[in-house]
């Protein structure tokens, strides 16, 4: 029998093309995250409470049109026809955001917009994050918010010529899995799961950490350039090291829980994000911001590690993706709300109280 070729065992370029897809799809969306809520303050000029309900605005969406996309996904056309469309309108989103500065107009046909095209980013901004957080605050410093949306304009033009030239046309079985685009299940979670106490309160402490998490990330770039006067690329630096950092955390946190255990390992990562926090609200110094990012990394990674481990139940998954959703759109109306009463320092305050109580609930759940 005939050896088959070494670099034909090695090299599918289909599963090349969906990799370069997937990186290039990751580096577009995260040059613009990062930097959304100074675009908004600096760009568009609009107050801090509008800042936050974009962003409330957008999870919103987000999940009506992952629902809507999916059920259509699953009942007629292929894939590639809908990450086609995901990434066209990745494309007029980002030329959008680049000539159309109205919030009238973001907040609507933008967000409209970027909630169809997420759905074809599954799960790999984390992967493309690493290196674009510097580099998303590094390309509006120095050339305008209007050349960063040129240029992920440009990487999602790419991306739409490879998935229309390079993927395969695959019709959707009938019989489908129940997987949103983009990682989310679909399954309805029976409802006497919510009746059990440990649901109850791992829902609302996983509600609460992914809040404070959002908070954070939406005010962080804002919060270090108006409330502490630094450089703001330390903002890109700040969530580079964390993601960075991340990495090790997730390999690290799937070593220890043979140890320490599911349970162990979740407290542990709610009091490093109540550190987190607490380090926030003590220090302002470059070099203390740097160093909480540890915290920062053990806190967001270790819980990335959870939703992996929670995959396996349909139901603990549903209730565990509703509680990112929920504390997503809460963020953005806490966030908005505080720095429009009370300043920026506020936000970090109630991250606090909201991960000290999320470590409260947290204890109370029992040992499984």
């Amino acid at each position: 029998m005939k050896r088959p070729n070494w670099l034909s065992q090695r090299f599918n370029p289909i599963f090349a093309a969906f990799l370069l897809i997937a990186f290039l799809s990751g580096i577009a969306g995260a040059l613009q995250a990062p930097t959304l809520s100074l675009f908004l303050t600096t760009g568009v000029k609009v107050r801090p409470l509008w800042v936050g309900l974009f962003y409330t605005a957008n999870a919103v969406a987000g999940i009506l049109v992952s629902f809507l996309l999916a059920k259509r996904s699953d009942t007629r056309g292929d894939r590639r026809r809908l990450i086609l469309l995901c990434c066209v309108m990745a494309v007029g989103n980002c030329l959008l955001f680049a000539f159309n500065p109205d919030y009238l107009t973001l907040i609507t046909l933008g967000v409209l917009m970027a909630a169809i095209a997420n759905t074809a980013i599954p799960q790999i901004f984390a992967l493309a994050r690493g290196i674009s957080p510097p580099l998303s605050f590094g390309l509006p410093l120095n050339y305008g918010f209007t050349i960063m949306f040129l240029i992920a304009t440009a990487t999602f033009v790419v991306c739409s010529l490879l998935v229309g030239f390079t993927l395969p046309s695959v019709p959707r079985a009938k019989a489908m899995d129940n997987t949103l685009q983009g990682g989310t299940t679909v399954l309805i979670a029976p409802a006497n799961a919510w009746r059990k106490r440990d649901v109850r309160l791992l829902f609302i402490a996983s509600m609460l950490m992914w809040t404070c998490n959002t908070m954070y990330i939406i005010d962080m770039p804002l919060y270090i350039t108006a409330d502490l006067g630094l450089p703001e690329n330390l903002a890109g630096v700040l969530m580079g090291t964390a993601a960075g950092l991340e990495i090790p955390a997730i390999l690290l946190a799937g070593y220890c829980v043979r140890y320490f255990g599911k349970r162990n390992m979740m407290l542990f990562a709610v009091l490093a994000g109540v550190l987190f926090y607490a380090g926030l609200v003590v220090f302002n110094g470059r070099s203390a911001l740097m160093a909480l990012q540890l915290l920062n990394a053990i806190f967001t990674g270790t819980l990335y590690f959870q939703d992996l481990m929670l995959g396996r139940p349909g139901a603990a998954t549903t209730l565990f993706t509703n509680s990112i959703s929920t504390g997503v759109i809460l963020a953005g109306v806490f966030q908005g709300a505080l720095v429009e009463n009370l300043g920026h320092y506020a936000v970090y305050w109630l991250a606090v109280l909201l991960a000290v109580a999320a470590l409260w609930m947290s204890t109370r759940v029992r040992d499984v």
